[in-house]
């Protein structure tokens, strides 16, 4: 078996945070790699954090870490805001790169690093990680073979729980701020539509409206008041290239059910996507996801698709929201020791922050608006 990829975890915390619950349960759970620095703002916490994922190395500067030469593999698993000031040193010192996404606070940021990573030459990967998701690989599979036969329509619904009861938790505060660029739209929507194109093809044409339904919250753990200059409602209908018609609604604040569902109907029967549960209030990219078909003229109504097994290929892990990062782990792990290019990367993020400015640009406009190549 090959040396494991040795990975450096920026922002690592043992008490909160997207990488304590994904990327480090993650990459402790799979062979492919091995935890060899950690970084976090605090010497404590930093040097707590390497005993408890067992790291050779705690930094407090996230540039000693991606210059450090045990590390292979740099995690950025931080806010948004601070996404480009972490990464574009990493790839200065050549290091593989996994970055959360939204990748960038901006397209032109993007725009940035996506051209840094190229010049690297290094592999560098952003989290959208629903693309893994077992049930979304047969999905994948299924449309593309033709299973419903020829897709007529597709509807996506979207609803988190984030802001139900007119509450935000501190830590969450900054997302309402649209200059930081994770908000509802970029996050949420984000990971919507980027499996919305990986399952069907791109969007071509689309208009949309974003709405502030929720314009002050209560932090739940200060009670104090907040304004949100993110929009919490996004509507958005449109075509795909291969003229096929889509509609979309994304939200947050859903009290009780949140849920998300990609609905495909076809000529010969239907499939849909269904996430739903405790999880699903956080996003279709962490929790559990259920596929569904009925053929046409059914009179039984939906049936539950069976997974294959083949569609799994990471380590067996209870958590959702670590099993879908663990499979995009492997995938980026095969990737580095064989030089193939399967996982989204950085030109994908790209490709996801224009298609935003798409959205944003026809709810300004009111108008129907074609997307830019």
């Amino acid at each position: 078996m090959s040396e494991p990829i040795r990975v450096g975890v920026i922002g690592a915390g043992t008490e909160r945070g997207w990488a304590r619950m994904s990327h480090l349960p993650a990459l402790t759970a799979l062979p492919d790699y091995e935890i060899t620095a950690v970084a976090t703002t605090r010497s404590g916490s930093a040097r707590r954090a390497a005993e408890h994922y067992g790291a050779a190395h705690a930094f407090t500067d996230p540039a000693r870490l991606s210059g450090h030469p045990d590390v292979d593999l740099v995690v950025v698993a931080v806010k948004t805001p601070d996404h480009a000031e972490l990464v574009l040193p990493a790839l200065d010192a050549g290091k593989h790169v996994y970055c959360e996404w939204p990748l960038a606070r901006t397209t032109k940021e993007a725009e940035v690093m996506a051209a840094a990573a190229g010049k690297a030459g290094v592999h560098h990967a952003v989290g959208l990680q629903a693309r893994h998701a077992p049930a979304v690989r047969h999905a994948r599979r299924l449309l593309s073979s033709g299973a419903i036969g020829r897709v007529t329509g597709v509807n996506v619904y979207a609803a988190r729980a984030k802001g139900a009861g007119g509450t935000v938790t501190s830590d969450s505060v900054y997302t309402l701020d649209r200059r930081n660029g994770a908000g509802t739209l970029e996050v949420a929507g984000g990971h919507t539509l980027d499996l919305l194109e990986f399952l069907c093809g791109a969007i071509g044409r689309l208009s949309a409206s974003l709405s502030v339904q929720q314009p002050r919250l209560t932090v739940s753990d200060t009670a104090e008041s907040v304004g949100a200059t993110t929009a919490d409602h996004i509507l958005i209908g449109g075509f795909l290239v291969t003229g096929v018609p889509v509609s979309v609604h994304i939200h947050d604040g859903k009290a009780g059910h949140a849920r998300t569902r990609f609905e495909f109907s076809g000529t010969r029967g239907s499939l849909a996507l269904v996430s739903e549960g405790p999880a699903a209030g956080h996003g279709i990219q962490v929790s559990d996801i259920r596929l569904y078909g009925a053929e046409d003229g059914a009179a039984d109504g939906r049936q539950e698709v069976p997974i294959p097994p083949t569609c799994r290929t990471a380590v067996d892990v209870p958590d959702t929201a670590v099993r879908n990062v663990a499979e995009l782990y492997t995938a980026l792990a095969r990737d580095i020791r064989t030089g193939s290019r399967t996982v989204p990367d950085f030109e994908t993020a790209l490709g996801l922050h224009l298609l935003l400015d798409t959205v944003r640009s026809a709810d300004q406009t009111a108008a129907s608006q074609v997307r830019e190549a």
